[in-house]
């Protein structure tokens, strides 16, 4: 398997003259990198005017490794290729590395850029990538990855050390200052325009996934003084390494590395909101920096959220009065960590009244606003401490819990809001302290735990009784002066009291059935399970010719083949895919075959356009225009990727290919409708209109001998 790294930008605020004179200090060796033993030039070439110099050496490493292992290799050091390719008209730097050693075993490859920092030319800007590919080392692969990975991340963390070094090193000297490079006098003529203009860096030449990264607020570094404070970066623009500092926290460069590449992944796949920094973060950490089980998880909850208009959910969505009067739970400023607290009084809360009186959707719509708002005050608090801050406390008063609260359906609602939230909102909760824990808690928590992500529950801390007033109480996680009134302190607390709700505000099964703010069915599109060998078909009846068929859908999982087909006769009724291992447990989820395998294409049934091949992650919209009427067919079948080309550096699409073949299964989520022919024009210039916003929307039209029918069919990706 193929390790990558890719570097946040570093920036040194010093000229790209004093950093390279910095920067030449390394060699031939280097005292303060150990492995580093010596290196020899074998090339080198200068331009007449001395703008171009390009250094070739070969670097000597003694590398920590166990004896045996040097052993069994047959050396003692280890020699690498470095290429430093030197403009001074363009003021860049760039080194290529590999190694020379091993060579047939093991392939490295190192790609380094020194540039002029793009808004303020007296700053110096550096990027880092590199990949590993250990294709057989005598028995002991897993071992040698283990220490070149370890190796590369100790001396990823001393490069920016080495160059302060050297800088104050330059500044004992008395040298400060290094002059730009300036065009000889006999081509200071042909050459003026070049040197008057602004420098402009090429890019960088570097490859897979390690492109396209760096800065990312251009406001953080506006002056040369004093940087202002950045804010939350944009998909386009670069993450910067004091930016994730400042942020996102001290992460490891790997860590920094695995953020880099999955929002770069985002940015090439989901043109719709790109999901900001310290969110990605969340979905990392969940899964200890795995970018492929984080990607899956990301990639789950973004449809989710876009199904179910999350984003819009504080703007839209007002809580029923019940709520409001009834819901013992509420912000309360934060804790001494400088996290938001929620406070939620759970013991006074009635939730077998919450949920007879507005159902289970609605309180899992409330959970989620308050989640959103938990997100929303994570940010301001980070500009307010000037410190990262990603989660939030939360502290749960069981004075007055007892039986009544292990109502089986509110369990159940509990239950699925645990589910829901672990889900798509890992890593918010920072602490959770449980106050006043009666004896009924011991069974509430048997119940509840099994559905926790252990992560989460280490961060639980319970207390029984007046425990949490003595020594590690509540004292040590929030500030007395805030500590709530109905706990012995001080500070009023504005949270409701919760209470009975009143039997009148009850409804029946059928009311809260039908109620059309639940959640799950808030949506226009309906999602599908496809799985190899089992397509999902949707049919649709056409009685006047020329009526336009239209289709929006999203591919949520895996790869499928996209076809429409129509037929004379209706096909049997739809069948339930009834294999045990096809079996549906999303929301809406189905798998429907409508064509009989008896049918044969041609005689009973009929291609109408050709088929569409949809990557994992797109959106696709489109429509058909009928020629007869009768029956047609909208299909969404497994595809079958073919084998990848071997490369060392796979694409996005085949790791996205390997993933979904072992697991034979797709999702898609999607709307159809009818349109007649004199609504056409206008309904699909609206629907146009609409999704102006994504940058890749493309249309073509095409003609079947056979139907006479045209379609337009636009495609991005979302994730």
């Amino acid at each position: 398997m193929v390790q990558k790294y890719q570097s946040p930008v570093r920036v040194y605020k010093h000229p790209f003259e004093l950093i390279m004179a910095a920067y030449e200090r390394r060699f031939p060796t280097c005292p303060l990198i150990p492995m580093f033993v010596a290196s020899d030039t074998v090339n080198e070439y200068k331009s007449e005017d001395e703008a171009i110099h390009v250094i070739e050496r070969r670097c000597k490493l003694d590398i920590d490794a166990p004896r045996l292992l040097k052993k069994i290799a047959g050396v003692d050091y280890v020699y690498f290729v470095q290429k430093n390719s030197l403009n001074r008209r363009e003021r860049t730097l760039h080194i290529e590395a590999y190694n020379e050693t091993f060579s047939n075993r093991v392939i490295i490859n190192e790609h380094c850029c020194y540039t002029v920092h793009p808004d303020n030319e007296d700053w110096t800007c550096f990027e880092q990538s590199a990949s590993l590919d250990i294709k057989s080392f005598f028995g002991f692969e897993s071992t040698v990855e283990k220490i070149a990975m370890k190796q590369y991340t100790s001396n990823i963390k001393k490069g920016k050390e080495i160059i302060e070094y050297y800088l104050k090193q330059l500044e004992e000297e008395g040298i400060t200052f290094v002059p730009r490079w300036t065009p000889p006098v006999a081509c200071k003529s042909e050459s003026s325009t070049t040197h008057t203009r602004r420098p402009v860096s090429p890019a960088i030449n570097i490859p897979d996934s390690a492109t396209k990264e760096g800065l990312n607020n251009k406001e953080i570094l506006n002056t040369s003084s004093s940087p202002s404070e950045p804010t939350a970066g944009t998909p386009d623009d670069k993450l910067d390494a004091d930016y994730i500092k400042r942020y996102l926290g001290d992460l490891t460069p790997m860590q920094e590395s695995c953020l880099i590449r999955l929002r770069q992944w985002l940015q090439e796949t989901h043109k719709g909101k790109i999901p900001k920094d310290e969110h990605i973060l969340r979905f990392l950490r969940a899964r200890d920096f795995n970018i492929d089980k984080a990607r899956e998880i990301l990639c789950q909850s973004l449809t989710w959220r876009k199904q179910h208009q999350v984003d819009y959910i504080l703007d839209t969505w007002n809580p029923p009065q019940v709520l409001q009067d009834y819901y013992a739970g509420g912000w309360h400023h934060h804790d001494k960590d400088g996290r938001p607290l929620y406070v939620l009084r759970l013991g006074q809360m009635d939730t077998k009244g919450l949920v007879r009186a507005l159902g289970e959707e609605a309180l899992l719509r409330y959970v989620l606003s308050i989640n959103e708002e938990g997100l929303r005050r994570c940010e301001e608090n980070t500009k307010v401490f000037g410190r990262p801050i990603s989660s939030w406390t939360c502290l749960v008063d069981l004075e007055g819990l007892n039986m009544r609260h292990l109502w089986r359906p509110g369990v159940k609602a509990l239950l699925r809001i645990i589910e829901v939230v672990e889900a798509n909102y890992p890593e918010t909760l920072g602490r959770l302290l449980i106050l006043r824990a009666p004896r009924v808690f011991p069974v509430l928590w048997t119940l509840v735990s099994p559905f926790i992500d252990d992560n989460t529950r280490k961060k639980f801390l319970i207390y029984a009784g007046n425990d949490y007033q003595g020594p590690g109480g509540l004292l040590d996680y929030i500030d007395k002066e805030i500590i709530p009134d109905f706990l012995g302190g001080e500070c009023m607390c504005e949270v409701p009291e919760g209470g009975l709700v009143p039997k009148s505000l009850y409804r029946t099964a059928e009311e809260l059935e039908n109620e059309d703010i639940k959640l799950w069915t808030e949506t226009i599109y309906q999602s599908a399970s496809v799985f190899k060998g089992a397509p999902h078909e949707v049919l649709i009846q056409i009685v006047d010719a020329s009526s336009v068929i239209t289709w929006d859908f999203d591919v949520c999982k895996g790869d499928i083949v996209f076809n429409i087909f129509h037929s004379k006769r209706a096909p049997q009724p739809p069948k339930k895919d009834s294999l045990g291992a096809h079996s549906i447990t999303s929301p809406g989820g189905n798998n429907v075959q409508l064509i009989d395998k008896v049918w044969q294409l041609g005689r009973d049934y009929s291609m109408v356009e050709s088929p569409l091949i949809c990557k994992e992650g797109e959106s696709v919209q489109g429509s058909h225009v009928t020629r007869w009427p009768g029956f047609y067919i909208l299909q969404w079948k497994f595809h079958s990727m073919p084998a990848c080309a071997t490369t060392n550096l796979p694409r996005v699409d085949d790791v996205l290919a390997s993933l979904q073949v072992s697991s034979h299964k797709c999702k898609v989520m999607y709307y159809t409708e009818v349109i007649g022919s004199e609504d056409f024009r206008g309904s699909m210039t609206s629907l146009e209109s609409s999704h102006s916003g994504f940058s890749q929307l493309s249309a073509a039209t095409t003609s079947s001998s056979q139907s006479h029918s045209s379609s337009m069919i636009s495609r991005w990706r979302f994730c």
